[in-house]
């Protein structure tokens, strides 16, 4: 990419639903470089006012059929006239910080359909599975005019419930299981779900599934109803995403509950605490790079963690060390 990018052109190329353009727009707001942030932070706001699209938060043990479901639903939607965009977060290698960003591959069909966008990004080992910029990523597609934004995660866990804050409607996607599997489930992650989708509800496979259905949504009655929720909320379904049955039902589920938050209010005061949410997390981050950015607080770093390292101190004591400074500075 460019150095000095065209902010206004990169900005009406996206609002014209140009793909190739919200591809580079994305590609600038995930960059790290100093610059390329400027950049990211001039486009974010000429694009003014957006649309607001109906995100929707999926997440799912490996192997579940994400990908298959995704591709099944997103053309289910485009073939409806809607326009789809899926951001799928990559689990980086913690080694090498590299991701194998097959997801195109994946939903080859869905990739090539003009009404859809796929856009792969690495996780950067960021906790919950989701790219640290993949709201901003969530805005360039609202403002290139998406109606439907999928956010996909790297897998489940308690750490993954981190989507919730950036998502309309969480969708938590299963497979056929036992008493074991629905264990090894987290509550946190459950409690957080709209709908369950229990996959593969077909062939050899889908009394099973018709069973791990109705455990799960036993599991939710006994979840405290959350206040958010109209009658019948959160709630599990069977699906098969290879033989796109159960799709259209799901799909009338998640618009049903999306009308009802938004006629109660619940939608704008969701959106209210998840823009104050990222506002902490992007001025924690911010002021963690701006110490990281400090030769002679890396220093100080450097040789509290060789004290640590050699038994000299613990990492408690040295950590009260480096930051003692820091404290008096602010006072």
């Amino acid at each position: 990419m460019s150095k000095i990018t065209d902010i206004p052109a990169l900005a009406a190329n996206v609002q014209a639903g140009d793909r190739r353009a919200l591809a580079r727009a994305i590609t600038l707001v995930e960059s790290g470089r100093a610059d390329h942030r400027e950049e990211a932070l001039a486009l974010l706001g000429a694009l003014g006012t957006r649309k607001e699209a109906l995100r929707i938060g999926l997440s799912g043990t490996p192997g579940v059929g994400k990908s298959t479901f995704i591709e099944s639903f997103g053309l289910m939607l485009t073939d409806m006239g809607k326009r789809v965009a899926v951001l799928a977060v990559d689990p980086s290698s913690a080694r090498s910080g590299g991701s194998i960003l097959g997801d195109k591959t994946r939903m080859d069909h869905l990739a090539r359909d003009p009404r859809a966008f796929i856009r792969p990004s690495p996780s950067q080992t960021q906790l919950g599975g989701v790219a640290r910029r993949t709201r901003e990523a969530v805005a360039l597609c609202e403002a290139a005019g998406f109606d439907v934004v999928l956010i996909e995660t790297v897998g489940v866990g308690q750490s993954e419930t981190v989507v919730a804050q950036m998502a309309d409607l969480f969708v938590l996607l299963l497979a056929p299981a036992g008493g074991d599997e629905l264990q090894g489930v987290k509550r946190g992650i459950m409690e957080m779900a709209d709908l369950i989708l229990v996959n593969k509800a077909d062939g050899d496979l889908k009394a099973q599934a018709t069973r791990t259905c109705a455990d799960y949504a036993g599991a939710l009655r006994l979840l405290r109803k959350r206040a958010r929720d109209p009658e019948g909320f959160p709630k599990a379904l069977t699906i098969s995403a290879l033989e796109a049955d159960g799709l259209q039902a799901a799909w009338d589920e998640m618009v049903a509950l999306a009308a009802w938050r938004q006629d109660a209010g619940v939608w704008a005061r969701t959106r209210e605490d998840q823009a104050s949410y990222w506002f902490s997390e992007d001025v924690r981050h911010g002021l963690l790079q701006m110490l990281q950015d400090d030769p002679n607080y890396m220093e100080r770093l450097r040789l509290a963690e060789a004290d640590v390292k050699s038994g000299a101190k613990t990492p408690t004591r040295a950590a009260a060390e480096v930051l003692d400074p820091i404290r008096r500075k602010l006072r």
